[in-house]
């Protein structure tokens, strides 16, 4: 057993290092190329997937710098939010080229970088919080949000090197710019929007908000610094549609898969909830994969589990131990599938990271108890549940004929043995003949005497008495 378990933590490390899991954080090399994200459009929850997918990338390639190439009028402040948060997180250049809008939550992810360029005709501004229809939305929440966001969009522009008081004019029409010198540069009533001009307008030898302004990508590029560095375009796909939808529903996924799991266990031979489960947690990982949390490595280590719990199961039943192992694998892999991990960050997530898989999970598999208590209560009784278990998923071997449909000859409290394995429907011998039969729920290994407690029309309900000796 212990070398079992040498085996397993090894294999499991040999996965996770060739995952790329295992490194730490370290400075990102020069010399890489200039990834270009386009950030055109609606911002939305599709869209933060793409960023951080993007980011992911580029961070896995040493990139040199992102760059944002930004069109967009606004959109959902909470991606906003999020993509943000995601940009925090590289260790490389991050720039915002506005071609030519940035406004609304386009205002707020080009501050989140650390530098901004701006076409010839653009502008930069007016974030002031909506609802969806772009209707004003109450005085107190409004109140709340402008207070709230304008402060924490302050503390993102200091913290990239731009002026804390333009990002909250951006939201706040309360707000009023004064520069170092006392110069006024806009006065309170209104949300500020900045044009091109104005973005770059020096004083006393620095910019407003934008390092300069580029009639086009090379432009920018050279300005920047980064002239002759190889430039890969990035492009969004379907798929983060899909991400969005697998990762917001990924508790109903994995309870699917528990489900269709434990039906699977129950029932003789391989069905229909088999194809369930399998469907439900292939969703689960692929849209995990696509969202830009897991990687390749993560249903690899879950694929492993399931095959030590199937051999506990089937090949060495009673050793416990693979099972547990198995067990822990699929647990582990389904959490790791979920935590929001950027390549070059420590192996063991922190517990801020694990929060929303753990609350996930926890959900999950308390739903998945309530399913399983009332299935083994109300399944094995219902019409459904006997038309699947009696008929040909568990086919008659040559040397175990075909079970009798004649009903009648048997009672409650009839003895007699079961002669297969009742998982929870099989075979059972009574007075010389076979009978196909089901428990209330429980397994009953070949040779242990049970007694029927339930004549129903096609069903015979048995329960264990004690195993032969």
């Amino acid at each position: 057993m212990k070398a079992l378990l040498r085996g397993i933590l090894a294999m499991a490390f040999f996965v996770a290092s060739v995952g790329g899991l295992g490194q730490a954080r370290a400075a990102v090399p020069e010399g890489g190329e200039v990834v270009v994200i386009p950030i055109k459009g609606e911002i939305s929850t599709a869209r933060f997937y793409f960023l951080r997918r993007a980011l992911k990338e580029a961070q896995k390639d040493h990139a040199k710098a992102v760059v944002l190439d930004m069109d967009t009028y606004g959109g959902e402040l909470s991606a906003c939010v999020e993509m943000q948060k995601a940009l925090s997180r590289v260790g490389f250049r991050t720039l915002t080229y506005i071609n030519p809008n940035a406004g609304s939550a386009g205002a707020l992810i080009a501050i989140s970088t650390k530098e901004i360029y701006m076409a010839p005709i653009s502008a930069i501004g007016a974030a002031a919080p909506v609802m969806p229809g772009g209707q004003e939305i109450a005085e107190t929440l409004r109140d709340k949000s402008v207070s709230f966001y304008s402060n924490y969009f302050a503390s993102v522009a200091k913290a990239n090197g731009h002026n804390p008081d333009i990002a909250r004019a951006f939201i706040d029409r309360n707000v009023t710019v004064t520069l170092p010198g006392g110069q006024v540069i806009h006065e309170k009533g209104s949300v500020l929007t900045l044009s091109a001009q104005e973005a770059t307008r020096l004083v006393d030898g620095k910019p407003i908000l934008s390092a300069g302004i580029a009639e086009n990508l090379p432009a920018l590029l050279k300005a920047a610094g980064l002239e002759g560095a190889e430039v890969r375009e990035m492009e969004p796909t379907g798929f983060e549609v899909l991400a969005f939808w697998v990762t917001t529903l990924a508790p109903l996924f994995l309870l699917g898969g528990i489900l269709g799991a434990y039906l699977e266990f129950k029932m003789p031979g391989f069905g229909l909830p088999g194809i369930v489960a399998i469907i439900c947690f292939a969703l689960f990982f692929l849209g995990h994969f696509v969202a830009g949390l897991a990687g390749w490595e993560a249903p690899v280590i879950f694929l492993f589990g399931l095959a030590l719990v199937l051999g506990e199961l089937f090949i060495h039943p009673g050793t416990i131990l693979p099972g547990l192992a198995g067990l822990t694998l699929m647990i582990c892999a389904v959490i790791w599938a979920m935590v929001d991990r950027y390549p070059g960050t420590p192996l063991v997530p922190t517990g801020e990271q694990l929060l929303l898989p753990l609350a996930k999970l926890g959900l999950t598999v308390a739903a998945a108890a309530i399913a399983i208590a009332l299935l083994a209560k109300y399944l094995p009784q219902s019409s459904f549940f006997g038309g699947l278990v009696l008929e040909t998923s568990q086919p008659p071997g040559a040397s175990l004929p075909e079970g009798k449909s004649e009903y009648t000859r048997l009672s409650k409290g009839a003895e007699g043995v079961a002669r297969s394995i009742l998982r929870p429907s099989g075979k059972a011998e009574f007075a010389g003949e076979l009978y196909d039969v089901l428990t209330g729920g429980q397994f009953v290994d070949p040779g242990t005497r049970v007694r029927v407690v339930a004549v129903e029309g096609a069903r015979i309900v048995v329960e264990p008495i004690e195993p032969l000796s």
